[in-house]
């Protein structure tokens, strides 16, 4: 009997494909990724595959979708399949390089339908995009109760000084809805710690 697994398999949500194909290979403005992306964390909820986010790597400047990420914490029973974290995995799985915004790729960029959590954040600085956009915010996933773990306060211009651009709170009320949604829905919050923060 071998000590440990030699493979991890994490499946993805049946309904992916068909909803990526709804959508043009290439999504122009922020407005409309960001829109992708929120749609996409709806679906999530409703199929019950996971906690209410999403998240997208695209080509910066063609607007090309290299891939889409949503929540599997629950679903596959591991704490790191944040959307951001998956939507990583699958775009550097896509073009062959753990580096994003390695040598003769074009610019990618991390959408994500709220800000990412302590964990994701670091996850963005060794990802190599170069610019990250976010719907709702910090305050929106902690007020129903998530824990967003330490993060740093001032989180946007440390990326900046990493040259990793930040726009924050592109369509953040349409975001921030899906995530009280889910709260009221009854969706489990499997990370509330006792912190006092509702």
């Amino acid at each position: 009997m071998a000590f440990q697994q030699k493979v991890i398999e994490i499946q993805l949500p049946d309904w992916m494909d068909t909803f990526i194909n709804r959508y043009p290979s290439n999504i122009s403005s922020i407005e409309d990724r960001m829109s992708f992306v929120i749609e996409a964390s709806k679906i999530n909820v409703s199929n019950g595959a996971g906690g209410p986010f999403a998240a997208a790597i695209f080509e910066s400047d063609s607007g090309k979708l290299v891939s889409l990420g949503v929540n599997l914490v629950i679903s596959e029973g591991l704490s790191f399949l944040h959307a951001e974290l998956v939507a990583f995995a699958l775009a550097q799985k896509k073009v062959g390089a753990y580096d994003l915004g390695g040598e003769n790729l074009p610019a990618h960029e991390l959408v994500s339908s709220t800000e990412p959590c302590a964990m994701c954040l670091g996850a963005i600085v060794w990802s190599g995009v170069r610019r990250v956009i976010t719907g709702a915010n910090d305050y929106d996933a902690r007020k129903i109760g998530f824990d967003e773990g330490p993060k740093i306060i001032d989180w946007r211009s440390e990326l900046e000084k990493r040259g990793i651009s930040v726009i924050c709170d592109v369509k953040q009320q349409e975001a921030a809805k899906v995530l009280l949604d889910y709260f009221l829905q009854g969706g489990k919050i499997y990370n509330a710690r006792e912190s006092g923060e509702n």
